[in-house]
């Protein structure tokens, strides 16, 4: 069987592409076969911004924690400096609070082996490697996290999240934990992922998934005749993509 992947000229799958793919087949055929992006809004540039300073302050020569504030306070500026958003204000006097209960959580593993690292897994029954990128990782404990800030602390591991530091597991080795620490304001806590077999099985299903999608046609027209976008859903309050799902369908 042909594969839909290298039809459409993607060469890798993403735990990002298992998420919308998941979520939506249109907005996924929209976004990598289309290949029309929204823009990115401040909840993400917030995260961006407050990982930087938790970064800056747990190295192997940490910044004090004052510092790593206004350096993540400018990076978020700098982001968002031509947004509009009215959810800008809210973000940005999130990333100090993130920015201290993140060192806070974290400086007890001491300063990592690596930060923001790419894996490539590669899995025999996929045309195309998977491929992500892990927030830190120590060699010396043998352990991984990804940093996920937000306002509300969660119970427990989501199961996106859960999908992303299983394949950074199985891409640096069965020996490591896999973790997920949340960051919030006010708090942080890290939790380690159960079952990480399970879930890097539930990721390359989604691949698979998407994979037999795409092979039903070449042409990206033929695509959009069998899947229609929710446009009431958050996805496409960004303009670009909501525009973007009128032309192609019609609503």
């Amino acid at each position: 069987m042909t594969s839909g992947f290298r039809l459409h000229n993607i060469d890798y799958f993403s735990p990002s592409q298992a998420n919308t793919f998941r979520a939506s087949p249109a907005l996924y055929l929209l976004q990598y076969v289309y290949k029309i992006k929204g823009s990115v809004g401040p909840a993400a540039h917030r995260g961006t911004a407050g990982e930087l300073g938790i970064v800056r302050g747990i190295s192997a020569t940490p910044l004090p924690v004052e510092e790593c504030k206004r350096v993540a306070v400018a990076e978020f500026d700098r982001l968002t400096a031509l947004s509009t958003d009215p959810r800008r204000e809210k973000e940005r006097l999130a990333v100090e609070g993130i920015v201290e209960q993140g060192i806070q959580e974290l400086k007890g593993y001491g300063p990592p082996s690596k930060a923001q690292g790419e894996v490539v897994y590669k899995v025999d029954d996929l045309p195309i490697p998977l491929r992500g990128f892990f927030d830190l990782l120590w060699d010396n404990h043998g352990i991984l996290t990804d940093i996920k800030t937000t306002h509300a602390l969660p119970s427990k591991i989501s199961s996106s999240h859960a999908k992303q530091v299983a394949l950074y597991r199985a891409a640096s080795g069965d020996n490591f934990s896999a973790r997920v620490t949340y960051v919030t304001p006010k708090k942080a806590a890290t939790y380690e992922l159960e079952n990480p077999r399970e879930h890097l099985e539930a990721l390359v299903r989604t691949a698979q998934a998407a994979d037999r999608f795409l092979a039903l046609s070449k042409d990206p027209k033929e695509l959009a005749q069998l899947c229609i976008p929710d446009t009431d859903s958050f996805y496409y309050s960004d303009p670009v993509l909501r525009q973007a799902a009128f032309d192609i369908w019609g609503v």
